[in-house]
This record gives structure tokens, sequence and C-alpha cells, in this order.
């Protein structure tokens, strides 16, 4: 096997032994059914230019010197197509995305290999090693022991598996759309985080509304702002609808306020109503931090009717490990856990399982008293009332607590609550 870094600088020579030049760059194209590049064309660099030459004059590629076929003033210069690409110019340290790593790594080095006389790019060199080489240093890591170079001889990947997406963009590895999309939000939006804006905004407008929205929700509201700047707004307000009511408000928060309200005119009616209320209340009261999506039963409601309810009605609501329980008009009037409704008779009522006493916080209530009300009472989530004691939404634990736990940290807790 060879690598690209092995072969840049190597001299070139005419069939004569006359001097041509350096070895600077290769071109290589994919022709046919063959997901491996192929070697068409050597760029050699002299003082004062640069020429390109056909491979085929090239009768040796692995050698300490390249000797062309053809006497110097006999080169005729190729010509490269629109679909050529150069190794290094185009492909060397540009990053992928290491779809079993979950995460985002650098081209270090090209690994070629020869196969019927044809030369090809068959893996990408994304360790230590590769970056060993370039800087001229592999072989004295080999020769400080097996366990160095060993260490440093990990992380190839196929060329089969990476798709360049065009000169001035970022190579990534290719994926259907729906393998991408079935990444965990964290871990999509870990690798979001990595890349640069124009890169992360490239995939995100290839991701449907839901998952975008899943991996925004991972990271903070200032970065979700600048990720979604150069996005169409029909594709924005969808994603606003898929993200939990206190999330979208959050977002929208750190728009201009003009496009906030295109956006909204363009979400639908009812959760462009709830992120309109939110945006209401101070941001850190707990009206501003709560998510007006909830699940709530009637007391006169029997276990499976409750039951049959959530299985059909509140595919939305972002918590159902506790039901509340309300009236006709939304007054509080009880609490109970999922685990309660699945632990009682079918035929029992509501209001005989129900805890009436809730612990409840009121709409203006700021942050740092729904964060103790949850520390004290060991909440996953909060209800929050108006003075009538009619139920608005609820605050989660994990937005209580925002001010308490570093949000860095905060995105990392499992949301038990979900």
């Amino acid at each position: 096997m060879a690598y690209v870094s092995e072969l840049m600088g190597k001299p070139v020579t005419d069939v004569e032994g006359e001097r041509v030049g350096t070895l600077k760059d290769l071109l290589a194209v994919l022709k046919g059914k063959n997901p491996h590049p192929q070697i068409t064309a050597i760029v050699v660099k002299n003082r004062s230019s640069e020429r390109i030459i056909a491979v085929a004059d090239v009768p040796v590629l692995f050698a300490p010197a390249l000797p062309l076929r053809i006497r110097l003033q006999d080169i005729q210069d190729y010509t490269p197509d629109e679909s050529e690409i150069r190794l290094v110019e185009d492909v060397l340290d540009k990053q992928i995305i290491d779809m079993n790593g979950v995460r985002v790594v650098r081209v270090n080095d090209l690994e070629l290999t020869r196969v019927n006389g044809e030369v090809y790019v068959s893996n990408v060199d994304i360790g230590s090693a590769g970056l060993l080489r370039r800087l001229g240093l592999y072989g004295l890591a080999r020769r400080m022991g097996p366990r160095t170079a060993q260490g440093s001889a990990a992380g190839a990947i196929s060329w089969d598996d990476v798709e360049l997406l065009g000169i001035d963009q970022p190579m990534r590895l290719k994926v259907p759309r729906d393998k991408l999309g079935d990444l965990h939000p964290a871990d999509l939006a870990e690798i979001i985080s990595d890349l640069n804006r124009s890169e992360s905004r490239d995939i995100l407008d290839k991701l449907d509304a839901k998952t975008v929205a899943d991996a925004l929700e991972e990271v903070e509201p200032e970065f979700q702002a600048s990720l979604l700047e150069g996005m169409d707004n029909e594709k924005v307000a969808d994603v606003l609808e898929e993200m939990a009511p206190d999330e979208a408000a959050d977002l929208l928060a750190e728009m201009p306020e003009g496009r906030s309200q295109e956006l909204l005119d363009l979400m639908e009616d009812d959760e462009a109503d709830d992120v309109r209320e939110l945006l209401g209340y101070p941001e850190d009261s707990a009206g501003g931090i709560m998510n007006t999506e909830f699940v709530a039963a009637r007391a006169e409601w029997t276990a499976a009717e409750t039951m049959e309810y959530i299985r059909h009605h509140t595919s939305e609501a972002e918590t159902i490990y506790y039901v509340y329980v309300t009236d006709e008009p939304g007054h509080l009037e009880g609490v109970f856990s999922l685990r309660g409704l699945v632990m009682a008779d079918p035929v029992t009522l509501v209001s005989d399982f129900m805890e009436d006493r809730v612990v409840s916080v009121r709409l203006l209530e700021n942050q740092d008293e729904c964060a103790q009300l949850v520390s004290k009472y060991n909440l996953l989530a909060l209800p929050v009332v108006d003075d009538d004691n009619v139920i608005h939404g609820i605050v989660t634990a994990d937005d209580a607590l925002d001010k308490i736990i570093p949000t860095a940290w905060k995105k990392r807790l499992p949301r038990m609550y979900h």
C-alpha cells in the first residue's frame, strides 16, 4: 500500500532523466460503477508554474522518483474535466462525519492501491498515522516500538463510505438521509456543533422538520438562531411547530423581532398561540419557561377511560409521568402518576386514586422558586396555575434547574420524564 502524503514532493523526471519538477497533487475521478476514484493525472510543480500530466505517461507511481515515458518537450498537458478532484487540495484536511463513532473527524491522509495496472483511492486515513506521515514522523514512531506504531495506525475508513459534497464544501460519510435522522438528537447536535455554520446548515437542510427540531433542542437558543439564519421561513415554521412550545419561544426570542413575527404568522394557529402566550411572560418566570403541552383527565373518568384517552389524544405532550386532573374550565383538582394509573383497577374512578394535594406554582413566580419546589418534592414536573387555580402548563425539572445546573450539563441529563 502507498499513501498520498508519501508521494508528495517526489521528483518527476522525463524518459531521459531530465528533471520536470516535483509532485504536487494527484487527480482522480469515479469511473463506472467502481466506488473508488481512479488516479487520472499528476500535478507537477516547477519553479515558475505547474503542469498536469496524464497518469498514462507515468509508468511507475510508487517509486523514489517518478519517471515519465516521454521526453520533456513531448509532454502534452492534460486537461481535467469538472468531475475530477485534486486529492491534496480538495480532500486532505476536509472534515467528515464518522457515523460509526458519531463524531466529526479530519482527513489526514489517503491510501492508494494498484489494481490491474490502475491506481485507486482505497481508504481515508483519519488516524494519527496519517498526520505523522505528513509530518515525516511515522518512521520515528515505528522505531519507537510496535505499540506506538499500532496506536497511531488505527483510523481508516473506506472511500466507499465517503462522499465529496463539493470542492468548497466538507466531505461526509455517504449515508442516506434517513440514517442521519436515526442518530440520537444529542449525537446529531454534537456533530452539528463541531461543524461550521454553513456545514451545519447544509446537514439541517437535508433533514425533515421533526429531526431538525429534536437536534436543535439539544443546543443553546443562540446557536439555534444562528443555524436557522439562512433557512427558508416555511421550513423554520415547520421546525418551530415540532419543538416544545417553551423551546420554540426561547428560539424566537433570539431572533430579530420582525422575523419572529413572520414565523409566528406562518405557524399553525394552535402552536403559534401557545408560543405567543409564553413570550408574554418574563423570561425567568414560571410562565416564561413552562411547556403548555401536558396531559389532563377528569375526576369522573374511570382508569380504563383515562388510559384510552391518553392513548389517542396526548401524542404531543412532553411528559406523561404525571396526569393532572381538571374540571371543564381547567381548574387543577388533583394529580396522579402514570404508574398509579396502570396499577389501578380499570373500573376505578380517577377521583379514588388521584392525589388532591398538588404542589403547584403561579405564572409569575420566578425560576428559582420553581427549582426549589422541584428539588424539595423530588418532582419531574411542576404544574403552573393562575390566580384562579387554572392550569396553564408545566415546568419540567430540567427547565426549572436551568439556573442551578450549567446548561451544557443539563443537556446531558437523561430525560426521565419523557
